[in-house]
């Protein structure tokens, strides 16, 4: 875990913190730490660094990413290089296109007559 996140992380963080979302940031699960995580939408957000096109680095990230959506989380990956507001607005697209719409009421808004 680290005690000073990248730039990226911090500019990230500003952006989410004034959401509705209850995102936590550097979440220990399993034997990982993620850069972002929000239990409620069981996703993770990520931001990756030049070092993760090593083919090394990107075949632990596949590891990583298999392990953390065996446990029911989506996982989204943005580089460093984007910008915190795109990057929210991408998440904000993405959970409201996963939220299921509650069914309209009956017509009348009371009980249905028969």
């Amino acid at each position: 875990m680290r005690r000073v996140p990248t730039y990226a992380e911090r500019d990230l963080w500003k952006v989410l913190r004034k959401t509705d979302l209850h995102f936590r940031r550097q979440v220990p699960l399993g034997s990982y730490i993620v850069d972002f995580a929000c239990h409620d939408a069981r996703l993770i957000v990520e931001l990756d660094g030049g070092i993760h096109d090593l083919p090394s680095v990107a075949a632990r990230d596949l590891d990583r990413e298999a392990w953390l959506t065996g446990r029911g989380y989506r996982v989204m990956r943005f580089s460093n290089n984007e910008h915190p507001e795109d990057v929210v607005r991408v998440i904000l697209e993405r959970i409201s296109a996963d939220t299921p719409t509650p069914d309209p009421s009956p017509q009348g808004g009371g009980e249905q007559k028969e």
